[in-house]
């Protein structure tokens, strides 16, 4: 399974952005699939996850009410909508799939077996 990552730029505070995982394999033959984000000098923090059916979705408190993830299977998609943007939000985003079920620390980068290359988010205050 290959990951891309799009849809990063450079916004202003309070604007929205939407970034896009596209997966090699169909997405309905990957698990749970979250983005997370790492910050200059911070280590990687989950943002979003959402499960293989879709009807599971979780997300990291910083981010929780201002974004939303969502899972197209027929298009091999996951996407991230981010509005209300904030500088704290400024990051590298990757997106991660699992080829399991649902893992109880879904919040953990190491229990996910295939990663995006990142794009860049850049919010200017």
């Amino acid at each position: 399974v290959q990951l891309q990552a799009s849809g990063g730029g450079q916004v202003q505070a309070g604007s929205s952005l939407s970034l896009t995982c596209s997966a090699s394999r169909r997405s309905g033959g990957i698990g749970p699939v979250a983005w997370f984000r790492r910050a200059p000098g911070k280590e990687r923090e989950f943002v979003a996850l959402v499960t293989f059916s879709g009807l599971t979705r979780y997300y990291g408190d910083s981010v929780k009410g201002r974004f939303t993830i969502d899972r197209d299977s027929a298009q091999n998609t996951v996407y991230l909508q981010m509005n209300s943007l904030k500088s704290e939000d400024t990051g590298v985003y990757y997106c991660a799939a699992r080829e399991g079920g649902l893992s109880s620390t879904y919040y953990n980068p190491d229990v996910y077996d295939f990663w995006g290359q990142g794009t860049q988010v850049t919010v200017s205050s």
